[in-house]
């Protein structure tokens, strides 16, 4: 159970400092185009969207019929787990006051936060259900099942930190301070990651509800927040290839490293 921890922790570790090494841009002082920006947050959703099925509902699946027999009850198990998981990101959505990369304030008035805060609350929104995915990943199945999460939820971290970055310095903050806030978004998914880890490390029977939960988790953040900022300036088609060469990447280094 300690290397399942330790695995958990140090991969969704390793994803999470990709979100700093994706702001470094903004360090050099070039500031990509909103185009390329919304191509790359179509890469992240696209990668989610595959780690989502291929690394977390399918094994779901797998591991329900081991556990629960067969007929409808495996199924049914995994779908509301689904929902479960997309239910606590909508209630932690509507509750925790956060800003969206772009959409203004969301959720109860916070006055007297300070608007950096606001962005760390969205990203934490945000980063925690990708820690737990890593962190069922490797409590399920060690280095197997949760490498190729790691891989993946790391790629599709570096565009989310760019964009951060980029976001606060539209807000005055200096590069330096842009960047440092953005890393500091990517460290949130450990905690996730040994949250993710310990409840399949406490009971295998718990497996296929950690894997769907940490899968419905993710499709909420994609389709409530990712493909709806990718679409938000008028740059639908690069979105939508940034979409679908993060999902083939996905599904190939799933395949193979899995």
């Amino acid at each position: 159970m300690e290397n399942t921890l330790l695995l958990g922790f140090l991969g969704s570790l390793i994803a999470g400092l990709l979100t700093a090494v994706g702001a470094l841009p903004v360090l050099l002082g070039k500031t990509p185009s909103r185009g390329f920006r919304d191509l790359a947050l179509g890469f992240a959703a696209g990668v989610m969207l595959a780690a989502s099925f291929f690394s977390l509902i399918i094994p779901a699946l797998d591991a329900a019929e081991i556990y629960y027999a067969g007929g409808p009850v495996p199924a049914g198990i995994v779908c509301a787990a689904i929902l479960l998981g997309m239910g606590a990101i909508a209630l932690l959505n509507e509750h925790l006051p956060h800003e969206h990369f772009a959409q203004g304030r969301e959720g109860p008035e916070a006055a007297s936060l300070r608007r950096v805060w606001l962005f760390v609350f969205a990203i934490t929104i945000h980063n925690l259900p990708e820690g737990m995915a890593v962190g069922v990943g490797f409590g399920a199945n060690g280095l197997e099942g949760g490498m190729p999460l790691a891989i993946g939820i790391g790629l599709q971290n570096m565009p989310e930190g760019l964009a951060v970055a980029v976001a606060l310095m539209g807000e005055g903050y200096s590069k330096w301070r842009s960047w440092s806030i953005a890393a500091l978004t990517g460290l949130i998914e450990p905690i996730g990651g040994l949250f993710g880890a310990s409840i399949v490390s406490v009971s295998q029977i718990l497996l296929p509800w950690g894997l769907a939960f940490a899968a419905g988790a993710m499709l909420y953040v994609i389709s409530h927040e990712i493909i709806p900022e990718t679409h938000r300036c008028g740059h639908q088609k690069k979105a939508t290839f940034g979409l679908a060469m993060g999902l083939v990447i996905m599904l190939f280094l799933d395949v193979w490293l899995g």
